[in-house]
This record gives structure tokens, sequence and C-alpha cells, in this order.
């Protein structure tokens, strides 16, 4: 019994020897006035770090860092939306090259085009997924010379002098504004000839002339010729749009010509059942002109979107047509860039990958910095070609997977491309992925870090203040004794 007694008291003493937390008697410690102000200073020091800690504990922080881009997809997606303002919509081509050999010509799948009106607003629909249609033409025995040496010259040739002049002298009018080297207006000479020959021999009230656009350059850019032939319907004295655009075909020339002629009856027909003023009828007039004419504004939206290859190359919009040659001479190419990015359109993603969206800095937002920016050209033979670095960013914005995000991020350098005199001008956007990806991740603290920090807060403190206290007693002691 004694020996389980002494065996238990050195058991108990063996194990209080390696107490850390001494304890010293009460009677032994002297409490102060001195050590009352540290201690309270000791507890709002401790209770300020703890909440600076504790608030920087549930904030998190985002780190970014440079890799090797590991995306594996063959293909990308461009988005585009573009509005070209001083190019009609029948002349805009789409085209895609890249270093792979890659050569799309006019390229309308998942392409759209409307036709703005002077507000900007669309007006009229130009198509989507549709290929220019190609015009029929007429095939003849004669040449235009041996058709002027058996039957003389019908078509008038205009130059500026007499323009105006013909004009007045015929109430309605349908003029051939030509280029000797285009290859469509060769193809329309003799059509055109044989089209006024048919007009003089039915008595058409109606005056069949042409203007060659090298030789008369001026008046033909006065009258804003875009591209070659213009076949342009005149009455009284103003142009009636929108120009002629179907089968340069004498048949159908005519057939175009008598619907004017039917309409123009019509309206007569009804003018003298209403017996106004002549100012009246002028004014009635004007408005049976402009009810045909339809307001052409050389302005056209294109939008949608292309799969390219990961590899550099570029897209263009060209000023282009199967119908027609292009008056370089007149060809505009300023544009406004209303949205370009790459990868799935943020408008189309869903809301949680919105939600990833939100949690990201603007910093690391240059999805579409070429959005709204206008790149205009003020005088012909010129346009802006841009520059695109593309690079594959990688959001983190949680431990899970549900948390990540891949984007597209890029950089645009634009300048003035000058071009020779006879090269139609193009809008140029050349792009290059880069072999590099930002990694942008949302990093918080472990949760041994925080318990750490406030034991090293608490510890910390209650040390240096002790230190403190007992420097501070001791001067005081000495000064007292």
């Amino acid at each position: 019994m004694s020996t389980n007694l002494n065996g238990g008291g050195r058991g108990r003493q063996a194990l209080s020897s390696v107490d850390f937390y001494r304890r010293v008697p009460k009677d032994l410690t002297e409490a102060t006035t001195l050590g009352a102000i540290m201690s309270i200073f000791a507890m709002a020091v401790m209770a300020t770090l703890f909440l600076s800690e504790t608030s920087a504990f549930l904030q998190s922080n985002l780190a970014t860092s440079i890799a090797v881009d590991e995306n594996t997809q063959k293909q990308i997606r461009l988005n585009f939306n573009i509005t070209l303002l001083d190019l009609h919509c029948d002349y805009v081509s789409v085209d895609v090259w890249d270093a792979l050999g890659t050569n799309r010509q006019n390229v309308t799948k998942n392409v759209e085009k409307w036709q703005l009106d002077a507000e900007g607003n669309r007006r009229i629909f130009s198509g989507r997924n549709r290929d220019m249609r190609e015009v029929r033409h007429d095939e003849h025995e004669q040449t235009l010379e041996e058709m002027h040496e058996e039957h003389g010259v019908h078509a008038l040739a205009l130059t500026e002098e007499n323009f105006e002049q013909f004009l007045k002298e015929n109430e309605m009018a349908i003029i051939d504004l030509f280029a000797p080297w285009c290859v469509w207006c060769q193809r329309l000479a003799p059509t055109w000839e044989k089209f006024a020959q048919e007009v003089r021999k039915e008595g058409m009230p109606v005056g069949v002339a042409s203007v060659d656009c090298v030789a008369h350059a001026n008046l033909c850019r006065n009258q804003r010729i875009m591209a070659f032939p213009t076949i342009r319907w005149y009455q009284a004295g103003k142009a009636v749009t929108p120009d002629y655009k179907m089968d340069r075909t004498v048949s159908a020339l005519m057939g175009f010509a008598k619907r004017k002629l039917e309409m123009d009856a019509k309206f007569k027909e009804w003018d003298k059942k209403v017996g106004d003023s002549e100012e009246d009828k002028a004014a009635r007039a004007a408005r049976m002109i402009n009810a045909h004419s339809r307001p052409e504004h050389p302005a056209c939206q294109v939008s949608g979107f292309l799969m390219v290859n990961r590899v550099p190359g570029n897209f263009h919009i060209e000023a282009r047509s199967k119908n027609h040659n292009l008056n370089a001479a007149m060809t505009n190419l300023t544009h406004t860039v209303n949205h370009l990015s790459f990868g799935e359109p943020i408008s189309q993603m869903s809301w949680k990958t919105k939600r990833i969206l939100k949690q990201v800095p603007e910093e690391h937002k240059q999805f579409s910095p070429m959005d709204g920016k206008n790149y205009k050209t003020t005088v012909f033979h010129q346009a802006f070609h841009h520059y695109i670095k593309v690079v594959s960013t990688h959001l983190q914005m949680g431990a899970t997977q549900a948390n990540a995000l891949m984007a597209y991020q890029f950089l645009e350098q634009s300048q003035i491309v000058f071009y020779d005199e006879h090269n139609v001008p193009e809008a140029r956007f050349s792009y290059d992925l880069s072999p590099m990806s930002v990694v942008v991740e949302k990093e918080g603290r472990k949760w041994y870090d925080y318990l750490t920090s406030l034991c090293a807060i608490i510890g910390g403190t209650f040390t240096t203040l002790g230190l403190i206290d007992a420097t501070l007693y001791r001067v005081f002691k000495s000064k007292k004794l």
C-alpha cells in the first residue's frame, strides 16, 4: 500500500517536471496601476489585431501567372459586328485567310447583312447565309462596232457638257455608266445598244444613253458611281433609286422600262381627274417620284461569326461583286467596330459564367477592347488594318471546376495602309494567338495559417507588453527608492 502511494507521488513529480506553465503563488504577485493600464492596452491591441486578421482571412486575393497554353481546340470562334459607313451591302465581301493555306472568299455562312438608313438604323435585310446572285447576259452575233455600222448609234454617249441637257429633254431616261476596262461593261455594251434600238423601235418615251466614267471621271464622281456598270433610271432630271441590278438582257431591260412607264401612266391618268393648280400637280409629281425612289444610303452592317484555325491569319472586309467591277477611286472603307471578340460570346453564356466574370476586375476583362471605336479615312485609296494579339485567359474563381472559365483577351494596334490607285482597299483584321496563357486565380488563406497568426498575435502581444511593463516597473520603482 505504501509502495503504491510513493510510486504514484513520484510519477506525478516526474510529470510536473515538464510543466511549461508553472504557477506562481498568488501571495508572491503584486498588482499595480501600471500593470492594469498595460493589461487594458494589451487587450485592446489583441482585439484590434484579431479583427484585422479575421477580416483578412475572410477576404480573398486574385493572383495572376503566365503559363504555356495547353488549349487543344483546333478552331476558335471569331465574333464580329461591323458597320461600313460608305459601302453598300451588295458590295460587302467577308474573306478569311490563314497560315495553313485557308483562303475563303465571300464567306456567307453565319453572316448576315443589314442596309442602314441615314440615322444608322436597320432598314433592309440584305441576307443571311446567302450567296450573291449572278445576273444573266445576252450573247450577240454582232459586235458593238458592227451594230453601229449596220444600224447606226442608238445609245447616246453623254459628256459633262450635255448630261444635264439630255435629262431636261427626256422626262424619263436610263443611263449606263461604265468603264471601258470593265469586263462586265464590255459584255453589256452590245446588249445596251440593242436595247436602245428596241426602245426607239417601239417608240417608248425613254432616253437611252451611256457615260464613259474613265473619260468623264468628275461626272461619275458627282453621281457617286461605286461600281461598273451602273444602270440608273432618271425621271424629271433626278435619279430614281435603287439602281437596276437584275439580268442584263434586252428582254429584262425592256420589261423594267415598261414597268416604269406603266407606273408613270397610272399617275398621269389619276392626275388628269384631279383638277388642281399647277403647283399642286408639281407637288404630286415630286411625291410620285419619291414614292418610286427608295433612298439608297451607302451603309451596311455586317455581323456574325467565323470558325477560324488557331494559327496566324486574318479576315478582311473588301468591296467585291460577282457582277461588277468596283471603282477603286470611290471605295471608302470607313467603319465602326460595334463588337469584336473571340470565343463564346458573353451575351450567350450561362448565369454561372456571368457570375464568375463579376468577380474578375476590369483589368482582366479585355475581351472586346475595340467595341464602339470608329476608324475613319478622309481620303480615298487608304484603309485601316488592325493587328490583334489573342491571349487565352484561364479564370479560376474557386476550388471546383464549376468556378473555372476560359476566355480570350486581346490587344490591338491599328494603322492606316495606303493603296495603289487601281487597287480596291480592304479593312483587314490580322490575328495571332499567343503560345502563352494568363492564369487568374482566386487565392484564400488556409485555416491553419489563420490559427497560427492568431496564436502569434496573442503570444506576441502578451510577451511584448509584458517586457515593456517589467521595464517601466523597474524604472518607476527605482525612482521611488
